[in-house]
């Protein structure tokens, strides 16, 4: 009898032995990464149609996350003329949504690391989803409360965008997870203690690449806001369309770049994943190679696009969908570079901090300065169509310098991607 309780004490010591602390239990993708010293290396099984059924969800509801994102600047002249709002209020309004959203990204953040991340995925959607709908009650006499909800509906697609991608991280391996990514990532053009990081977090290669990633998010949000007022003024300044006096202004400007959006972004995304995918064979610094190249291309579309408006609408649209497909072709590739050179443990808070950083020096206040530079240009000449057009030209501007020193952020990528990569796959 001594000899078996013996035995059975050694059997519940190996048995506790082989499970790994609470803090080290991974909550990420590959568990495998999560301890150091000698183990046995898993395959993953081949995803199952329930996988591809999750990611399917997650991509539709990313479609209607950016549709909701995008719904103000596609009705812009509407809304300024329903709330009475200057350029810089209407560029205010997308700045209060970014800042919120970006400051609830890091809280999903932290809690999408050690917490159910479908239970704060669906209170998320849930949320925002609700505020979306009671915005559409709002009187004109009330814009304020417009400001409130825009904020609201921030913080509940923080949890979304914070979440979506590590779920599908924890699905799928490293090549079906870029094509996931991808696909996942279509969708932007479609309808985007916290800060206590490992080590391993802090690669510059992550600090570059983010860097990189604000430039774009400042260019897609400056885009996304103004494109339509922008190309209306442009045909008010040649004298091919009639100030707008009607209760509703013509959106035709709004449905044109909204389908150049839909289409160069789609067609942009699948591109720089399968630029990626068949670079790495030949070159591992590709990744951040493609995302510079591309952002310098696309500064150059948007400054020639600014260029012509006066003259030519049409060369006007081509040139930004031009501008828009190779600012596309990052989005996938970016995330992809974060999700290797951060451990699996890290990764819901890595991707929020992203957020953080990408949104506060980007978008959150892109909409805003071009807002405001319109309306000082304007105030210090007359606000006749020709400098109505003007101002809101040369405030663009800066959308295309921006973009190149986004590409020089991605060339600096490239220096220590390598390096990095290989450091964050021995941990």
């Amino acid at each position: 009898r001594t000899v078996e309780c013996a035995q059975l004490q050694a059997q519940e010591g190996t048995s506790l032995q082989s499970q790994p602390p609470l803090e080290e239990q991974n909550y990420g993708a590959a568990a495998a990464h999560g301890r150091q010293g000698p183990v046995v290396s898993v395959p993953r099984k081949s995803p199952a149609k329930r996988d591809y059924l999750i990611a399917a969800v997650l991509c539709y509801t990313n479609l209607i996350n950016f549709m909701d994102w995008f719904l103000v600047p596609g009705i812009l002249l509407d809304i300024q003329k329903y709330f009475r709002l200057s350029d810089g209020d209407t560029g205010l309004l997308q700045t209060v949504f970014i800042l919120c959203y970006m400051l609830a990204a890091p809280v999903f953040g932290y809690l999408g690391d050690r917490y159910n991340r479908k239970i704060i995925l669906g209170a998320g959607i849930f949320f925002w989803s609700g505020v979306t709908l009671s915005s559409s009650f709002i009187s004109e006499l009330y814009y304020w409360i417009f400001f409130l909800s825009r904020g609201l509906v921030g913080i509940g697609t923080a949890s979304y965008s914070t979440i979506a991608p590590t779920i599908i991280a924890d699905l799928f391996e490293e090549g079906k997870r870029t094509t996931m990514l991808s696909v996942f990532y279509i969708f932007i053009p479609v309808g985007r203690s916290v800060f206590l990081l490992d080590l391993s977090l802090a690669y510059w290669s992550f600090v570059w690449s983010s860097l990189g990633l604000t430039a774009m998010a400042f260019v897609t949000g400056a885009l996304g806001m103004w494109v339509p007022l922008f190309l209306y003024r442009a045909q008010l300044a040649q004298g091919t369309v009639s100030p707008c006096l009607q209760e509703t202004c013509n959106s035709s400007n709004s449905l044109i770049f909204g389908g150049i959006t839909v289409g160069t972004g789609m067609l942009g995304v699948i591109a720089g994943a399968e630029a990626a995918r068949r670079l790495r064979k030949i070159n591992n610094k590709a990744d951040p190679l493609i995302c510079a190249t591309s952002m310098f291309i696309s500064a150059l579309c948007l400054y020639v696009a600014l260029m012509v408006a006066k003259t030519s609408i049409l060369s006007t649209f081509i040139l930004i969908a031009f501008g828009e497909l190779f600012l596309s072709v990052n989005w996938a590739v970016v995330t992809d570079i974060l999700l290797y050179v951060v451990t699996p443990r890290r990764q819901s808070t890595a991707i929020a901090l992203q957020i953080l950083v990408s949104h506060l020096l980007g978008d959150a206040g892109s909409p805003y300065l071009i807002g405001i530079i319109s309306n000082a240009i304007q105030t210090k000449n007359d606000c006749s169509p020709q400098w109505s057009f003007r101002s809101m030209q040369y405030s663009f501007v800066v959308c295309a310098f921006v973009g190149v020193f986004g590409g020089a952020f991605f060339l600096l990528t490239s220096l220590y991607i390598e390096e990095d990569r290989k450091e964050a796959e021995q941990l």
